[in-house]
């Protein structure tokens, strides 16, 4: 999924207030953690993960994993934190996150 810039600073709006629901740290990505991630973000859509691990070329490549095992899309990255979103279609419709169009 691509979204424009409209929808990143909307999304971005969206997910100022929210507190970080999944934490990485030094043991990295295991499978409870993944499945734990997976439900949360089938759950809210819009999510931050914070990233505790030595460097940040370490810290890039597990945010990329988690992109790209789960089709998420990085909408900002702050440090250790960043902001993924990935639109839930089986949600009730009132309960989703309505994109603004591009």
């Amino acid at each position: 999924m691509d979204l424009s810039e409209h929808q990143k600073k909307y999304l971005r709006g969206l997910g100022h207030q929210l507190k970080p629901l999944v934490m990485v740290g030094d043991a990295g990505l295991s499978e409870s953690l993944l499945a734990e991630y997976e439900s949360t973000l089938k759950h809210h859509e819009l999510i931050k993960v914070r990233v505790r691990v030595g460097d940040r070329e370490a810290r890039d490549a597990i945010i990329d994993k988690l992109c790209a095992d789960s089709s998420a899309v990085l909408v900002q990255r702050i440090g250790n934190v960043a902001l993924l979103f990935r639109q839930n279609l089986r949600k009730k419709p009132e309960k989703r996150i309505r994109l603004p169009a591009k």
